[in-house]
């Protein structure tokens, strides 16, 4: 005789079953995808934040007539650090632009300065200054990844709280699931610094903007 706990056993897979084919366990998995992808973007855009203080050190000590740019990346630096998404505010969509928009105003102005320094050959033949060019280029990198990840995560978990049978637990068992914002593909936002430059040829003056 088959007795009460495992009868209970019996019904709850025999529950489950039909429930996880039919995506039940759909919507929180891809919602922890999206949320780890964002812990992802938040790292990177850290290890960029982490990386301009001595930047900034290493460039004054050559360009100390650069005070003007130096000083837009260091509160640029400011802004970005100090406005936040958590995972439970990524559906703000207020939020998410002001942390877009101050991360955007921070990569402009490492534009601006890495420009610059262009007209500074004794910074071409500096290895602390070469080594930081290079975490710096390899974190952009790792930073347009990042949001592009979090972007795909972001679209799956988005399709599945309106297409069926998905949107069915959307709007019952996970009814408070809300979609999450993405990254707007805008030029200020996901356009990197050039940060590389020709060591073999003597710096040029930086171009008029046309």
């Amino acid at each position: 005789m088959i007795g009460s706990g495992a009868r209970a056993l019996a019904i709850a897979v025999v529950v489950a079953t039909p429930l996880s084919a039919c995506g039940y366990n759909a919507i929180p998995t891809k919602q922890e995808r999206a949320e780890a992808a964002w812990a992802d973007v938040q790292s990177q855009y850290q290890r960029r934040a982490d990386l301009i203080p001595n930047l900034v050190a290493t460039v004054q000590a050559a360009a100390v007539q650069e005070r003007t740019t130096l000083t837009q990346v260091t509160e640029a630096r400011a802004r970005a650090t100090g406005v936040t998404v958590s995972p439970e505010t990524l559906n703000d969509p207020a939020a998410f632009q002001r942390y877009q928009a101050a991360q955007g105003e921070l990569s402009q102005a490492l534009s601006r300065l890495l420009m610059v320094v262009e007209n500074y050959p004794q910074l071409q033949a500096n290895q602390n200054f070469l080594t930081l060019q290079a975490q710096l280029e390899g974190t952009e990198n790792r930073i347009n990844i990042a949001r592009r990840d979090y972007n795909e995560a972001v679209r799956d978990y988005n399709t599945s709280l309106r297409t069926f049978p998905t949107v069915l637990w959307a709007k019952t068992a996970h009814a408070g699931a809300q979609p999450m914002q993405l990254f707007a593909a805008s030029a200020a936002a996901q356009t990197a610094p050039t940060v590389t430059f020709d060591l073999g040829a003597p710096a040029q003056p930086a171009a008029a903007a046309q």
